[in-house]
């Protein structure tokens, strides 16, 4: 059975950061891409940061050179770390991976930043 678990979302000022955390099981995360999806409040959830099997990194517009998606290299954890967040940031944050025909969420994890 395939699992995703988030953890490591909070409060932060304005310009703070974060570390969001994903452990995965059932599947392995060095032979699938793993995504981190943002969704703000009353907004469609948008795709942030994606990682690829071969380990290339992909990142939304809003959030490139703010955010940095990595993988462990022995477990099956991935992460998103988020530097100078602002309140556009705030909102649920998913990680996502899609295998064969199904997608796999994670349960959410609630970053909110104050200005």
């Amino acid at each position: 059975q395939v699992r995703l678990v988030e953890s490591g979302g909070g409060l932060v000022q304005n310009g703070g950061s974060l570390r969001l955390s994903c452990i995965v099981i059932g599947i392995g995360i060095r032979v699938n891409a793993m995504n981190w999806y943002h969704q703000a409040p009353g907004k469609e959830r948008e795709l942030v940061a994606s990682i690829t099997a071969a380990g290339e990194t992909h990142y939304a517009g809003a959030v490139k050179g703010r955010f940095t998606i990595s993988r462990e290299s022995a477990g099956n954890s991935f992460y998103l770390v988020m530097n100078n967040l602002n309140p556009e940031d705030t909102g649920d944050y998913y990680c996502h991976t899609h295998f064969f025909e199904d997608d796999y969420w994670g349960q959410g994890t609630t970053v909110a930043v104050s200005s």
